[in-house]
């Protein structure tokens, strides 16, 4: 802390006058202190107010100039000169050099001892500190509180409001994240981008007389988040310091805090879709929470991700959930021995799921079959679970997930089990049709199934096939004596058309 040359002057008990050097009664005195040495300037570091009676003083004018400018040189703040001992007034030579310099020059009368100047200087530098620290305790809580209900910005306010100055805070590429003011002027900002040092852990830069620019890295072990600038009209104070540790630190757990309260969010998240999962009762907090990652329409997807190991499927599940909270979204993802289930905002699409791939290396992915479901209403989870589940077990491995919605008209050939019902079917039933073909050389076959993929239509199905309508009626009339079926029964069309899209017998399908 510092006290001004003026306020010293203004002190009346001391009766100080001003002889000279009167450009410099703004200067700041740090400490007081008496000295008789002929040349004390080398003892000094700065901000002293100096107090002698001359005893030591050069006898040559020329020399005693040379004694103030030694001092001006050496930061001394003012020279307190006691009359009525040594000297009955103040060498004109040091009053014209004090002008000069602009160095305050004070003459202290006789019945003013040194030690009352000392005691008012120190009074008030410690009555100083103790209302720095004062304000510094209240403040602290401030830049806590600051922290937790308004964020960066709030605390960057609050910090510039303790310190009186201007706060900015930039990021690692040198973009504003926060200011104080908020609408600091551009000119500002470029003056402490020019004077922040990249790398390092903290500095200041005093520009000019009036300017002072303090930084300090934002950053919890090595990961960087920005850097914490102060510009300031004097050097911060060592309580100044403290305010500024205090929010810095503030916002280096603030912006490390994702890191892992999202780790903690993820695992609630996957605990609450596992419980859906489960059908448990008493969901509906669990389904507002859910609710969460719905699209604007109250819709999601889900992503079933099939794995080769759990291994494979721990880095899937470590990839996706960077990716999902990189775009903004919670995490809600349920790892099970094999398979993955994730839930994601409706109106996101196919790309969007192929993206959530982008951080995982080529052979996690190689490992890896997913399915997408369609958009479905939050209380409809289990279906688009079911859908996801469908779509990702006739996914190619290694591939990009497929969407269930693309299974339309394809869904009952693509899935193991229907598919060999199918088979057995068209094997039972088209038999017939099939020994008739080989035995006369014939196309009931052929002509059954665009028959039945024109949907009972002749026209159509006559024009595909390249023949007149009656040719095709008469054939149609064959192969339904054959089957011993009534072919005008949707329902009868519908399982023949299935059959043969599965494999008709002898085809090799």
């Amino acid at each position: 802390m510092t006290v001004p040359v003026r306020w010293v002057l203004d002190q009346p008990d001391l009766k100080l006058t001003l002889k000279g050097g009167a450009a410099g009664a703004g200067r700041e005195i740090n400490m007081a202190l008496t000295t008789e040495l002929a040349d004390p300037a080398q003892w000094l570091s700065g901000g002293e107010l100096v107090l002698t009676t001359g005893i030591g003083l050069p006898k040559n004018p020329r020399d005693r100039r040379r004694y103030l400018c030694a001092l001006n040189e050496n930061n001394v703040a003012a020279l307190g000169f006691g009359t009525g001992l040594t000297f009955d007034e103040v060498p004109p030579e040091l009053v014209a050099a004090a002008d000069e310099l602009g160095m305050p020059l004070l003459e202290i009368p006789l019945r003013t001892p040194f030690a009352a100047v000392v005691k008012t200087v120190s009074t008030r530098i410690a009555e100083l500190e103790y209302d720095a620290v004062l304000r510094a305790s209240r403040a602290q809580p401030r830049i806590t509180r600051a922290i937790v209900n308004g964020g960066v910005q709030a605390v960057t306010a609050e910090l510039g409001r303790s310190l009186r100055a201007n706060v900015v805070v930039l990021d690692p590429g040198g973009t504003v994240i926060a200011s104080h003011p908020r609408n600091l002027d551009v000119a500002t900002v470029n003056l402490i981008r020019g004077a922040v040092t990249p790398g390092a852990s903290a500095g200041a830069q005093q520009l000019d007389p009036g300017i002072t620019v303090s930084q300090q890295a934002i950053g919890v072990g090595p990961a960087s988040y920005g850097v914490l600038a102060v510009v300031s009209k004097t050097p911060l104070t060592f309580v100044d310091q403290v305010l500024l540790g205090h929010a810095n630190s503030l916002l280096a757990l603030d912006f490390d805090k994702p890191s892992r309260l999202q780790e903690a969010q993820r695992r609630l998240n996957g605990q609450a879709l596992g419980l859906l999962l489960a059908d448990e009762l008493n969901l509906d907090p669990i389904w507002a929470q859910l609710g969460q990652v719905a699209d604007g329409r109250g819709r999601i997807r889900v992503l079933a991700v099939d794995a080769e190991s759990q291994a494979i499927l721990g880095k899937a599940l470590s990839a996706i959930s960077r990716a999902i909270e990189s775009a903004g979204y919670p995490v809600f993802a349920h790892a099970g021995a094999s398979q993955l289930i994730v839930v994601l905002p409706g109106a996101e699409t196919a790309d969007f799921a192929r993206r959530l791939f982008g951080e995982a290396d080529g052979r996690t992915k190689k490992g890896l079959r997913a399915g997408l479901s369609g958009a479905h209403p939050v209380v409809r989870l289990a279906d688009a679970v079911q859908n996801a589940r469908l779509a990702a077990s006739v996914a190619e491995r290694g591939g990009t997930p497929l969407e269930f919605t693309s299974l339309a008209g394809s869904a009952l050939l693509s899935f193991g089990a229907s598919r060999e019902v199918l088979v057995a079917v068209a094997n039972a039933t088209l038999a017939p049709i099939a020994e008739y073909d080989t035995a006369h050389g014939s196309e009931l076959m052929a002509s059954l199934r665009a028959y039945l993929e024109a949907n009972g239509h002749w026209e159509s199905a006559a024009t595909a096939m390249g023949v007149h309508r009656h040719t095709l009626r008469k054939r149609i009339e064959t192969a339904q004596s054959l089957l011993a079926c009534d072919l005008d029964i949707a329902r009868v069309r519908a399982e023949l058309l299935l059959a043969m899209l599965a494999g008709t017998p002898g085809s090799g399908n």
